[in-house]
């Protein structure tokens, strides 16, 4: 019951709440992302949603802009700003997705969406990470963050879809707000180690 309708039912009510309360949060953002960093304000990226279905999900633009001399965008480590360490690490870039969940592409709580580029390289079990919809925070991001291996945080992710109610939901909400604002495991830029997972995988099947 909670898993096939209340589930989407909260997000419905509680997404659109919260976009009429941060609203001012919303406008300010913008003014200082278009004056700070450029246009456009919102990033928009192509992302597997449910049953990996694609959809385009929405956050506050954190990079410039900057090129190197052969024309090509540098590595986003350097185009990272300071502001836009401020924006990651508070995690108000994030923001925008509200308006996938009120759209029905994204929930409160589930797997992150990561790169449609990275389909090809999951494991058949891995694939079930896309039986929900996409969450804003999840279970993988309230155990390790940034700190997390591929091979583990999809463990978690599919641990989520098998036993996904409304208590672990309410507990990664409260502990990811928790977090965020202790401002713990959270990595960006150059701090970021972890491997895209194609060049991961990739280097893998080439040994």
């Amino acid at each position: 019951m909670y898993r096939k309708y209340i589930k989407r039912l909260l997000d419905i009510i509680f997404s659109a709440l919260s976009l009429g309360i941060l609203s001012p949060v919303f406008l300010v953002t913008a003014i200082l992302v278009r004056a700070k960093l450029g246009s456009p304000v919102i990033f928009r990226q192509r992302r597997p949603g449910k049953d990996e279905k694609i959809f385009t999900m929405y956050k506050f633009r954190t990079m410039t802009d900057r090129k190197d001399e052969n024309g090509e965008l540098l590595p986003d480590g350097e185009r990272l700003t300071g502001f836009g360490k401020k924006l990651r690490s508070t995690s108000i870039d994030e923001l925008p997705e509200l308006l996938n969940i009120l759209k029905g592409e994204m929930s409160f709580v589930g797997p992150r969406p990561l790169l449609k580029e990275y389909l090809p390289y999951y494991t058949k079990e891995e694939h079930h990470r896309h039986d929900m919809r996409p969450g804003l925070t999840g279970l993988a991001q309230i155990n390790g963050r940034n700190d997390l291996e591929w091979k583990a945080r999809f463990h978690i992710d599919i641990q989520y879809i098998k036993h996904v109610n409304f208590r672990l939901d309410s507990e990664v909400l409260f502990r990811t707000i928790a977090y965020t604002v202790r401002k713990k495991d959270i990595k960006s830029g150059n701090e970021m180690v972890m491997k895209d997972l194609d060049v991961e995988r990739q280097d893998k099947i080439d040994c």
